[in-house]
């Protein structure tokens, strides 16, 4: 039997979700692809959520971003986000390093705050991530046990 391909088995791991939630992931993904199109993605499909890195390698610490997928709704992490200035309060969480945005509406991807926030997020990892390179999908984990996907 033919090993799946990366993009095959994510989309799998996408289609365990509601079709509401799994189209709204693969439109962040889309956007997210585009604007960032030199970015290594490193997914985790993990027991609480599936996760989608993106950094300029497959090292899972250069991350600056991530979407991540809940079975209710998906939000875009900065990795560093509790560094950045945000004056706008956009930015969710009280961890030491970590920050979100639910992703309620796709167009707050374009959001002029919410992009304000990724460029600061790139000068402070010192990263672009455009092409070229072209950027790789590289699954990284797969926990044998999960939380249901669907609400």
């Amino acid at each position: 039997m033919a090993e799946l391909s990366p993009q095959k088995q994510l989309d799998g791991f996408i289609d365990k979700f509601t079709p509401a939630v799994a189209k709204q992931t693969r439109a962040a993904l889309k956007h997210m692809r585009a604007r960032f199109s030199g970015a290594t993605q490193l997914v985790y499909d993990n027991y609480n959520a599936l996760a989608i890195g993106f950094g300029p390698s497959e090292t899972t610490s250069a991350a600056v971003f991530s979407i991540a997928v809940y079975p209710k709704w998906v939000s875009l992490f900065f990795l560093d986000g509790a560094k950045l200035k945000d004056p706008k309060k956009r930015l969710k969480g009280a961890g030491n390093v970590v920050r979100h945005i639910v992703l309620t509406d796709i167009a707050l991807l374009d959001d002029p705050d919410v992009v304000a926030l990724m460029d600061q997020a790139l000068k402070r990892a010192g990263a672009t991530l455009k092409a070229p390179p072209k950027g790789k999908l590289v699954i990284k984990s797969i926990s044998a046990k999960q939380r249901p996907r669907r609400p």
